[in-house]
């Protein structure tokens, strides 16, 4: 999936790239599947600020997404390749034996046409879906439930895929994207291959605007701001800070630890991930 290059008409379309949507097939989403998503801004229901930087951007509705993929035994047929507004991955129309249609994140080289299917013993092809624990080792999975039947939420974004390395008893140990080993249980349901749209962390917005369509706001340096509004606000002309960078809630923000110590999770990770390494999902 190459990326396009605007003429450099203007100083913002100098250097910006989209990409070229050649494996889209479908340029209309299935109505049925479409939800309202009205702005929030980022606040929250008592109406603060939760996160910062948000507001504006176009409008577009959710595409409800089948991350569970709990139709086991039925023989689905990718309908289309569609684009979605919410993920820079792309979704699969799939279309059930039954005559249901549900979405799904999108593997890579996925093609319209192929039939997949989710289950306890399923053929180990992109867009499958089974229990890790059946899973062959070595195999490369994107998707994967934390909890047993909540369905998918990792290694959910663009190009993203982790490795199943092992299994002991009930447990599987699985290398992430951002270099953490950790442990899933083996009834955590997972999609084999990787997901498509690779170049998606390449793309270069080219000017501030774009992101406003996006929904991001511009952000204001904490030293450019008063003491009354960031912690390191104020002094006299441009200062460092006067303390470790943190942000607007004194939490620090250039490696210092936020998790917490005693996390329940904290035991299922063998390894923590790698500083400074390019998160892919």
């Amino acid at each position: 999936m190459p990326l396009r290059e605007y003429r450099p008409t203007s100083p913002g379309r100098r250097f910006a790239t989209v990409s070229d949507f050649e494996e889209i097939t479908k340029s209309t989403p299935e109505k049925s599947l479409l939800r309202p998503l009205p702005k929030k801004g980022g606040r929250n229901n008592y109406g603060h600020v939760t996160c910062r930087h948000r507001g504006g951007g176009n409008k577009k509705k959710y595409r409800v997404i089948d991350f569970k993929r709990k139709k086991d035994d039925m023989p689905a047929r990718v309908e289309a390749i569609e684009y979605d507004p919410n993920r820079n991955c792309r979704i699969a129309l799939l279309r059930y034996k039954d005559g249901e249609l549900r979405y799904i994140l999108a593997p890579k080289d996925i093609q319209v046409g192929e039939e997949l299917m989710s289950g306890n013993k399923v053929e180990p092809k992109p867009g499958n879906c089974m229990p890790m624990g059946n899973m062959p080792m070595g195999m490369a999975v994107h998707n994967l439930e934390i909890t047993p039947g909540r369905g998918g939420q990792m290694v959910r974004s663009a190009g993203g895929e982790a490795q199943l390395m092992g299994k002991e008893g009930n447990q599987v140990t699985v290398l992430l994207p951002s270099g953490e080993s950790r442990k899933f249980h083996e009834s955590c349901r997972a999609t084999f291959g990787q997901l498509g749209n690779i170049e998606a962390n390449k793309i270069w917005l080219g000017k501030a605007g774009r992101n406003r369509w996006l929904g991001w706001k511009p952000t204001v340096r904490g030293t450019a701001q008063n003491p009354v509004s960031h912690p390191m606000g104020g002094g006299e002309g441009r200062s460092g800070g006067g303390r470790h960078p943190c942000g607007p809630t004194g939490v620090l923000s250039k490696g210092g630890k936020t998790r917490k110590k005693r996390k329940p999770s904290s035991n299922l990770i063998i390894r923590g991930r790698k500083k400074g390494r390019f998160q892919q999902g």
